[in-house]
């Protein structure tokens, strides 16, 4: 291929002359300067026609990427607003999360329990913050997918607990052996904090702390 000396770039208004002038070559330069190049090559040694539309593919494909990735910033930025918006009218409301952990504020709380298989008993158990037991939930045999429960604050002798943080743990018998499950517990949602810098949306739960968006499993 021959190389385009600085006269040729003259021609075609193309040489860098000020600090304004724009470092990126646009489709109507490329298009002139490939006919530039056409123009004054050695007819020697004329450029090949593959030669010629491989420089097009190149291009092509480099403004390709380029519309793409203005594209994708188009989407991330729509969803990133949809998400906000979400997350604010969540304020107020109570999210099913997982964890082990829940407030005790004299209302009922409300968990799930996915299983990946059947299990022949499902247990629940209900500790205060100082490890003691205070409940245990024996949900009995249950099929594989989702399992609910729930705890009106009340022990196994039937009083009521004060109000607090209680840790939840969730044990199924699969194949005669015990298995630890991961619970997920309702809880409200007190703030939204808005990431900056390429952060998410965190949820800030009473009881609970921070957590991301993406964590949520159910708007309750």
């Amino acid at each position: 291929m021959n190389t385009i000396d600085s006269k040729t770039l003259d021609a075609l208004n193309l040489a860098p002359r000020t600090a304004q002038k724009s470092d990126k070559m646009g489709a109507s330069d490329f298009l002139k300067l490939m006919t530039t190049q056409l123009n004054n090559q050695d007819p020697t040694k004329p450029m090949q026609s593959g030669e010629f539309f491989s420089q097009i593919a190149q291009f092509s494909s480099v403004a390709g990427i380029q519309d793409l990735q203005a594209s994708f910033q188009q989407v991330a930025t729509a969803m990133y607003a949809s998400q906000t918006l979400q997350a604010s009218a969540m304020v107020g409301r109570s999210v099913l999360v997982p964890t082990n952990a829940a407030t005790y504020d004299g209302n009922t709380i409300n968990g799930v329990v996915d299983l990946p298989s059947s299990t022949t008993n499902l247990t629940i158990d209900i500790s205060d913050q100082s490890g003691q037991l205070v409940r245990r939930l024996n949900l009995g045999q249950q099929p594989s997918g989702t399992a609910r429960f729930s705890w009106d604050g009340v022990n196994d002798q039937g009083m009521p607990m004060s109000a607090g943080i209680y840790n939840f743990s969730a044990q199924a018998q699969v194949g005669g052996a015990p298995v630890a499950m991961t619970t997920n517990l309702a809880a409200k949602v007190d703030s939204v904090t808005m990431g900056s810098g390429g952060q998410g949306i965190t949820l800030n739960l009473s009881g609970i702390g921070s957590i991301p968006l993406s964590n949520v499993k159910q708007i309750m």
